[in-house]
């Protein structure tokens, strides 16, 4: 663990490169990788896992780019802090409310997901199942109050456990691995191979979130980069291990995709199988919610300071030090926003598009931001506009969601007006 030090914004520097890396990993590794490698394989056959080596090759410049801006820029405004130097406070305040609209849907999406497995493990009622949600973002919620120094001492035991679990999976897998299930390798075409590459996008969204955290680095210039690779890599090999046995060991196919983990586990485990893979599932879903929460807090803070925000987004605990402001909104989200899944107002795989639009959204600004401020870089500006290409060439294939975002520009166009016209009669 690294030094504690202060920060002249009141948020003290606590998060070494182990926490670093660990917040990473856990921002990353999502509900993907129970879902997407039996999907994928479904999609593509055995050359799925081609897909898997270049999705894990171009998300590289992504985490590079974040990376590098973060060691440039180290600010709990993130993206929009990084959009805002590089295009002016207009376009930044709007990408910091890109992200900040995004996570009250996105963090109870993940405790529902969480909460789910271990309903089904336990044949428990849609009440019992919103209940765990509620403990869940309430365990969140209350880790980041008591500091991230706090918040990332448990996600990097999280995160630990979750890569345990993981290899666990794989090596027991093993002796059920056969070359035969590598044939034919390419049943339904090549193109097959390009569509299953698009669904796996999905599981490597993440690298965002972690930059609003980057003003509580120790040693961001250092930290941030090497923070960045070390979790590209274990990420690239964690998903790429877990779908290659995924094919190996055919776990796949007729109604099974959607389960393609809890079936590789179970075929050396058994009904133990079923415990571990509902006890990964509610790790990687804490680990995710706890990022997401920990950043969006923070950019709530940084909009409030740049009174694009309510006033109240900018408290801080005054023992803590933590911005309880940012917390409370997500609070009062949370609840709206599970009150309206608990009473079937809204489908979990309709809502889930609203999120995604936005993150998407946020990456097209820093990216844009990359390619102005990393042009000193050679790898920076590379790394920028291929990520750059990669984010707008997906944006149009987002459908109705697409619209989301246009939603938040008018929200924040509102609270600059807003603050414009507070400027003008003071």
């Amino acid at each position: 663990m690294g030094k504690t030090s202060s920060n002249a914004s009141g948020l003290a520097k606590t998060l070494g490169l182990p926490q670093i890396v660990a917040l990473y990993v856990g921002a990353v590794i999502g509900s993907g990788i129970l879902l997407i490698p039996g999907l994928a394989a479904e999609k593509a056959g055995p050359a799925s896992i081609l897909a898997w080596l270049v999705m894990s090759i171009l998300v590289v410049p992504m985490a590079i780019t974040m990376g590098l801006l973060s060691a440039k820029y180290p600010s709990a405004g993130g993206v929009s802090t990084f959009v805002r130097k590089a295009y002016g406070d207009r376009f930044g305040n709007m990408v910091g409310w890109f992200f900040l609209l995004s996570v009250p849907m996105g963090a109870p999406i993940l405790s529902v997901t969480g909460a789910n497995y271990l309903a089904v493990l336990l044949n428990w009622g849609d009440g019992q199942l919103y209940a765990a949600a509620v403990l869940i973002l309430v365990s969140v919620l209350a880790m980041n109050v008591l500091g991230m120094n706090v918040a990332a001492r448990v996600q990097t035991i999280v995160v630990s456990l979750i890569i345990t679990i993981l290899i666990l999976a794989v090596v027991a897998s093993l002796p059920h691995a056969s070359a035969a299930n590598f044939v034919p390798f390419a049943p339904s075409g090549w193109v097959s191979v390009i569509q299953a590459a698009g669904l796996l996008f999905w599981c490597f969204i993440g690298w965002e979130a972690v930059t609003h955290l980057s003003e509580e680095f120790v040693d961001p210039a250092k930290n941030a980069i090497r923070g960045v690779l070390w979790s590209a890599g274990l990420v690239a090999l964690l998903y790429f291990a877990v779908a290659f046995m995924t094919v190996a060991t055919h776990s796949y196919g007729d109604g099974l995709s959607a389960a393609s983990l809890s079936i590789m586990i179970q075929l050396s485990l058994g009904p133990v199988g079923g415990w571990i893979v509902a006890i990964t599932a509610l790790f990687i879903c804490i680990a995710a919610a706890n990022a997401y929460v920990g950043a969006a807090s923070r950019i709530a803070y940084s909009l409030a300071k740049e009174q694009v925000a309510p006033k109240w987004f900018g408290a801080l605990h005054p023992k803590y030090g933590t911005p309880v402001g940012g917390l409370a909104f997500l609070a009062l989200c949370f609840a709206i926003v599970l009150s309206v899944l608990h009473f079937g107002w809204i489908d979990l795989s309709r809502l889930i598009e609203l999120p995604n639009a936005s993150f998407i959204a946020t990456y097209i600004g820093g990216c844009l931001a990359g390619v102005r401020l990393l042009r000193e870089s050679r790898i920076g500006r590379i790394a920028s506009w291929v990520s750059l290409l990669f984010t707008v060439g997906l944006y149009p294939f987002l459908g109705w969601s697409a619209l989301y975002p246009i939603a938040i520009v008018a929200v924040s166009l509102f609270w600059e007006r807003r603050k414009k016209r507070m400027t003008l009669e003071s």
